[in-house]
């Protein structure tokens, strides 16, 4: 399983931070025609999301959906290998692109269906995470000494090795459906095929969990956004701590998770929860007032126990509220992407102020303590069973 994750992770991070220089070196794109590509490649994989887990949780079976998605990334690199047509590019990421990148949240279904405990998802997203601070560089340095189409062999090295770890779970007799040790295949006490969501108490509360960390993701997105504008223009330093401030965040999300895998043990989510809130409010107000690079890099504590609380226990808390473990990841994966888009009206409108850029700072501060404050209208028996599904 640990493979399995950090491969389905490293997929990814390696093409996704390297598709703007693939559309402009290969293909010839503009600024323009790049932003337009990228949103349908991401409107597809918003759609592909929901419709390839929805069609596992019917079967129970999250493991042969991956080995596709494994396949269609193989495909994917293949055709953007062989085209120098940008019109081909973009029908390959929309047709075969979305679809290939949802086999990451059906690992996370996966482990749901087989009976995992919240700790170890936490420790899975832990995983992904890893791959996603190695993915980046790795691409970086890859296009540097090869060039840009020398991503997509490493992609395609890439999807072989995954498709076959994949392949060797399903023969291996992973629980994929039905009963696992007394527990329904949803992971529940009897919820199945989306019954309980029936329900228009818990549609309530996933209604408001949906809100809520669409809001935690877009703060999240918008700090990541402007955070190398924020350090040129408004902190006057190189721009090279930018990207030392954003990798060194990305390094303690690591320990940060693992650290809340443990404590979920000990304490409820909903605390957990709480607590990754409270250092984003603390975080964000901060960074707003900062004045150099010492306090710029030590403010990243905060930082990653923030998002490894919406990473780690946002998860586990979507996968017990809706009870079919499929839609379940797809809705919390989509609520980054609709985090993304939010985030640029909190961006235009805060940085248009007198504060500039720490006006963003400080909007993020105010819309995640509006987020703290939605939390118990989730309801405390839901947020209970969720720390200890």
């Amino acid at each position: 399983m640990n493979s399995a994750a950090l491969l389905w992770g490293l997929q990814f991070a390696l093409l996704n931070p390297a598709l703007a220089v693939l559309l402009v070196e290969v293909f010839d794109a503009s600024a323009g025609e790049v932003g337009v590509v990228l949103a349908v490649y991401n409107g597809s994989g918003f759609i592909a999301s929901l419709v390839l887990p929805a069609y596992a949780d019917r079967r129970r079976d999250y493991l042969r959906p991956m080995i596709a998605c494994g396949i269609l990334t193989l495909v994917l690199a293949g055709l953007l290998a062989v085209t120098t047509s940008l019109p081909v590019a973009v029908c390959a990421l929309a047709v075969v692109g979305g679809p290939a990148g949802v086999g990451n949240s059906l690992l996370f279904a996966h482990l749901k269906n087989s009976g995992a405990a919240a700790r170890e998802v936490v420790r899975t997203r832990a995983i992904v995470s890893f791959a996603w601070v190695a993915g980046p560089p790795l691409a970086t340095l890859v296009i540097a000494g090869s060039g840009p189409r020398a991503v997509l062999a490493l992609l395609a090295g890439v999807a072989v090795l995954t498709t076959a770890t994949t392949t060797a779970m399903l023969r291996a007799g992973t629980p994929v459906a039905g009963v696992t040790e007394g527990k329904s295949a949803t992971g529940g006490g009897g919820a199945v095929d989306g019954a309980s969501v029936g329900d228009s108490g818990k549609r309530g509360r996933i209604a408001i969990v949906l809100v809520v960390f669409v809001a935690l993701q877009a703060t999240n997105s918008a700090a990541v956004s402007i955070m190398t504008l924020f350090v040129t223009e408004r902190m006057h330093l190189a721009v090279t701590w930018a990207g030392v401030t954003l990798g060194v965040a990305a390094a303690l999300e690591i320990p940060a998770l693992l650290i809340i895998g443990r404590l979920s043990d000990r304490f409820s989510g909903p605390r957990l929860l709480a607590s990754g809130c409270v250092a984003g409010i603390a975080y964000y107000v901060a960074m707003a007032y900062a004045g150099g690079p010492v306090t710029l890099i030590g403010l990243q504590v905060l930082n990653a126990w923030f998002f490894a609380a919406i990473a780690g226990i946002g998860l586990t808390l979507f996968q017990e509220l809706i009870p079919r473990p499929g839609l379940a990841s797809g809705l919390y994966i989509n609520t980054r992407r609709v985090g993304a888009i939010v985030s640029g009206p909190i961006i235009s409108i805060a940085a248009a102020s007198s504060l500039g850029y720490s006006a963003v700072f400080l909007a993020c501060a105010v819309i995640t303590a509006a987020a703290l404050a939605g939390l118990p209208a989730i309801g405390a028996r839901a947020m209970a069973d969720a720390s200890h599904g």
